[in-house]
This record gives structure tokens, C-alpha cells and sequence, in this order.
């Protein structure tokens, strides 16, 4: 970087624009259109432009050395890849539409990669044949292809994003950890580096697969994650992946169940309503189809059932909700008055709040008829019992108690323990110490470099423009000429000397645009600091500005240029 030549705006492919895109929905997608970052070139599809390019670049560079430095190596592996290897571990159709699939003009099936374990699976297997051979990390930097169903918020949510994906390869769990806990650490020192706050979380691990799994998340109004924070203790988890104990109660005191009349009341809220009784008292009881077969879900009454969470738990297996039209034929599912009692034909699944022992008011399977004293494990079996609910501001932390805050968050990274499931279906073993096969167990750790820039954008951002951190920033100074011939000429001379000292320098030297523009442009492009050759230009006097505080010293050029290398 050092050294690079001064890029001038009268020659930089940029506009800027004064209004936010129409399509523009949050503030990276506007800032980064408005100060010439970025262009739309489909939906979910996104062209960089030499500003936005030098962010990604830089991006990229923290990345790539602090993988490096945990003895990483770097490859590059195609984009589009084949069938087989994704048909093999099943991922061909769990990950159902969000897959581009493809064919080639003799028929052949592909697919453009969202993720590449199955390929790296195979590398592996043709390149390491013994213990001696591993472990092994490696990683690459590279386009990846989603189908989303509805691209949004610019670069956030893409059809076609850049990330780096690593995989470590161990004959042994206790391997498998010490590589995970590298990525771990090589992962903050990234994101601390980009000057990013961010959060560690207990995740899923999805269609991936494996065992334990976290998250890097950067809070942000755009994200589209919500996490679980404890104020008291370290707890932090998104709220797909809380899970609370299962408690049983002593049910002994509750009288048997009994039948009531309940006319009208086929919602919680109307049942609640008529009886008197918080609806927390009642139980409900939401039917899915799961590859079309009928599932009642029991969460209590006054929460709400999270279909992502329903949907994890049946993976890969399609599911939706009942209509009315699965009622017909079905006597024992009686529309707005389902409870679990006698659903002999249904599984059952429920919330770990509806606890063996614990009592409710829940539907009869009869028209305008509920049950009260409804006990579970008493008066019907709870099939399996899986966190369902959506987690709510308050909720008891699952460590210590204290009732958790929520927020909003952009995933920046993930890292995932795999185990064996992909060493599995391709048959990756290596000769052990004893000559005998050893399976190997691997891992996968993400980080989305493209999703990074939207994420500092988000997070650095002022009502003026960006607002880049130094490291990441497209150059280290950006220098103005407020608009004559002299100041020009001052701005090009300290420009040169700040290149000559090895700064990224980029100088506004636009003929004809006026100096309120030239102000307004600097502050929407973001560059940490701004140089303007202004009003004291005969004496050689300059201002130096610090785009984040705000707070500014005149310099002569040799004071400036001092200044801004030592600073």
C-alpha cells in the first residue's frame, strides 16, 4: 500500500449522489450507493467501485494475515462445482431453493458453491494419506452463491457475496478443538483490527451440521440475527440456539381433568377472556405438516411459537403450517379447540415450559369445549421436547437467572465443530499411528469479508456519511482543494509529500465543483482524516480535520505531513 500513487477525484470512477436509492431500505445500502462505494447490478448482485474496492481489499488483508498467522494456508477452489460431492452428504436438497443449480450443455448437474466443505472433504482425501500429514488448516477467499428469495439491504443480504471459508483437518477431537479455538482467536483479533464491536454467541449449527458452534455478531439496527445478552453474567447466545432445562413439577394437588363449556373462544385470547385466567394459564397448540404428516406443537398460551426453531428441529424435512382443508376427514382435530389429550395419531411435540407435572386450560377436541387441569405426563405424552417459543426481552437467562436484553446483530463469522459428517459420507480416513484407517474430524469457520464492509458501515456511520476505521479506510488522508488555482496546486504539492511519506493519499481536485460539495463529499466518503487547502493557502497554511471528532489545527505542510505519518 505504501507508496501508491495519489488517486485524484477528477479521474476517480465515483459519483456521488446527494439522495438516499429509492430502493435503499438501511443505512450502509444508502451511504454506500451515495458516496460511490458500490453499484446495483441485479437484484442481490453488486458491482465495486475503486473506493469500495480498496475497503474490500483492505478487508480482506486483516484477514488473510491473521489466518496466515495461525499457520493457515491459503488455496483457491472453483465456484462452480459439481453434484455428486453435495449429493453425498445430502446437501443437494436440504439446502433446497437458495441453491444455484445449473446444468452444462451435455446435461451434467452443478452448482455455484454457498459453502465449500464437501470440495475441501475432497482435497483433503487426495492429498493427505497419514497422520503425519495432518493436521491441516486451510482457507480461501472467494465469491459464494446463494439464491435468496428476497435480496435486501444492499450488500447485506446478496445472492452473491465474498467470504473466507477455512476447514481444519484432525485425527482427534481434542485436534478438533485446539483448531477451533485458534479460529476463535485469530477471529477476534480480526474483527478488532477492523475496529468492529461485536459479540460471541451460542449458535445452530444448521445445514451444516456438527456440535458446537458460535457466532460473531456486530450489533446493528440492519441485522437480521437477534441475540440473547446477559447484563449479570457472560451468557450470550443468538435466540435460535437458547435452550432452557426441563423441569417436572409434583402434579399430586391438581384434581382430574374436566371438560368446560367455552363457546366462542377458539383463540387464546377470547378463552383467556372468558374464563378470567391470564393466558399463560392456557396451552397452545399449533399444527404443522412435516413432509406432510400432522405435528402438534404445545407452547404456553401467552407465547409465541418460532417456526425457524420448528423447522431446525425437523430438518431436513419440509414443513408448514395446517390449513383448513387438512381438518376435513380428521375428527380428532377439532379446528380453534385442539388440546394433546387423546391425539393418538399426532406427535407431540412441546416447549420444556410445558414440563411434565406442570397444569393447564387447553382445548377439549370438541366443539366450544376446553379441559382444565390438563396435566402433563398425566394426561398426555409429550413426544419430544424442543425450545420453541421465540424468546422474549426478560426471559430468564439459562445460566444465572437474570433476565436477558435483547438486540439486533449482522452475523459476521461463524465457526463450527463438523465432528465426522462430512469425513463420513466421503470416506476421508488417513492411516493412524498403528496403520490402521483413522477417520478424520473437521471443522468450518466462516467469515463474510463483503458482509464486513456493510457491517463497519453500519456500525461507524454518522448523520454526515461513513465514517471508516484507519485500517480499513481507502486511504489515510483525503486531501481537498477548496476550488482555485492556488489551493489546488498546494493540495497536489502536500499530496505528493503525504505519498512520498507512505500514506494512501486521495486529493478532490474537481474543477468547477463548488467547495461546499467538495466538504460534503468528504465527510460522506468516510476517510478517517481530511486536509483541506483552503482560505491561509498563500501562507502554506492548511486545515487538518478529524473526520470522527470532528476537531480541527491549521498546519503548514511540513507540520502536516509530520502529523499525519506519526499519528
Amino acid at each position: 500500500m505504501a507508496n501508491a500513487p495519489v488517486q485524484r477525484m477528477s479521474q476517480l470512477m465515483a459519483k456521488t449522489l446527494r439522495d438516499d436509492p429509492a430502493d435503499a431500505e438501511v443505512l450502509s445500502h444508502k451511504l454506500l450507493v451515495r458516496a460511490g462505494y458500490v453499484r446495483r447490478t441485479a437484484a442481490g448482485v453488486w458491482s465495486w467501485l475503486p473506493l469500495g474496492k480498496k475497503v474490500l481489499a483492505n478487508v480482506e488483508r486483516i484477514v488473510r494475515e491473521e489466518m496466515d498467522a495461525i499457520g493457515a494456508q491459503e488455496v483457491l477452489l472453483p465456484a462452480l462445482l459439481p453434484k455428486e460431492p453435495y449429493e453425498a452428504t445430502g446437501r443437494w436438497e436440504e439446502y433446497g431453493p437458495e441453491l444455484f443449480r445449473l446444468n452444462d450443455r451435455k446435461g451434467g448437474d452443478y452448482l455455484l458453491g454457498p459453502t465449500h466443505e464437501e470440495i475441501f472433504t475432497l482435497l483433503v482425501k487426495d492429498q493427505c494419506t497419514s497422520y503425519k500429514d495432518l493436521p491441516v488448516i486451510l482457507y480461501q477467499i472467494q465469491t459464494k452463491f446463494r439464491d435468496e428469495a428476497r435480496p435486501r439491504a444492499g450488500i447485506l443480504r446478496g445472492r452473491e457475496f465474498l467470504m473466507k471459508d477455512s476447514y481444519s483437518f484432525d485425527t482427534e477431537d481434542e485436534g478438533l478443538a485446539a483448531s477451533y479455538a485458534l479460529h476463535r482467536q485469530a477471529y477476534q483479533k480480526v474483527f478488532e483490527r477492523l475496529g468492529l464491536d461485536y459479540r460471541i454467541c451460542a449458535a445452530t449449527a444448521g445445514a451444516m451440521g456438527g456440535s458446537k458452534s458460535e457466532e460473531f455478531l456486530a450489533p446493528a439496527e440492519a441485522g437480521e440475527d437477534t441475540f440473547a445478552d446477559c447484563p449479570n453474567c457472560d451468557f450470550a447466545a443468538n435466540t435460535e440456539a437458547i435452550t432452557y432445562e426441563l423441569k417436572p413439577v409434583d402434579p399430586s394437588a391438581v384434581p382430574a381433568a374436566e371438560e368446560i363449556p367455552t363457546p366462542d373462544t377458539p383463540t387464546i385470547e377470547t378463552l383467556a377472556a372468558s374464563l378470567g385466567v391470564p393466558a399463560s394459564a392456557t396451552l397452545k397448540n399449533l399444527l404443522v405438516k412435516v413432509d406432510g404428516e400432522i405435528v402438534a406443537v404445545g407452547v404456553p398460551g401467552d407465547r409465541e411459537v418460532d417456526m425457524d426453531k420448528v423447522e431446525a428441529h425437523f430438518a431436513p424435512a419440509a414443513v408448514e403450517l395446517v390449513t383448513a382443508e387438512d381438518f376435513t376427514g380428521r375428527p380428532d382435530l377439532v379446528r380453534g379447540y385442539v388440546g394433546p389429550q387423546g391425539l393418538a395419531k399426532v406427535t407431540y411435540i412441546a416447549d420444556p415450559r410445558v414440563a411434565p407435572g406442570t397444569a393447564w386450560i387447553t382445548g377439549a377436541n370438541k366443539e366450544n369445549t376446553h379441559a382444565k387441569n390438563v396435566v402433563a405426563g398425566r394426561d398426555f405424552e409429550v413426544d419430544a421436547y424442543v425450545d420453541v417459543v421465540v424468546v422474549r426481552e426478560g426471559d430468564p437467562c439459562p445460566k444465572c437467572g437474570t433476565g436477558l436484553k435483547l438486540d439486533r446483530a449482522i452475523e459476521i463469522g461463524h465457526i463450527f465443530q463438523l465432528g465426522r459428517k462430512y469425513a463420513d459420507a466421503l470416506k476421508l480416513d488417513v492411516l493412524g499411528q498403528n496403520g490402521k484407517p483413522v477417520r478424520v474430524t473437521m471443522g468450518s469457520y466462516g467469515i463474510g469479508v463483503s458482509r464486513a464492509v456493510a457491517a463497519l458501515a453500519e456500525q461507524s456511520a454518522d448523520d454526515k456519511g461513513l465514517c471508516w476505521p484507519a485500517e480499513v479506510a481507502p486511504a489515510d488522508v483525503h486531501v481537498v482543494a477548496a476550488g482555485k488555482a492556488l489551493q489546488t496546486e498546494l493540495a497536489l504539492d502536500v499530496s505528493e509529500k503525504l505519498r512520498a511519506a507512505g500514506l494512501r493519499v486521495l486529493v478532490d481536485d474537481r474543477a468547477g465543483v463548488s467547495p461546499g460539495v467538495k466538504f460534503t463529499d468528504s465527510e460522506l466518503i468516510g476517510v478517517p482524516k481530511i486536509l483541506v487547502a483552503g482560505r491561509r493557502s498563500a501562507e502554506g497554511v492548511l486545515e487538518l480535520k478529524d473526520r470522527r471528532t470532528g476537531e480541527r489545527e491549521e498546519l503548514t505542510v511540513d507540520e502536516a505531513v509530520a502529523r499525519l505519518t506519526t499519528a
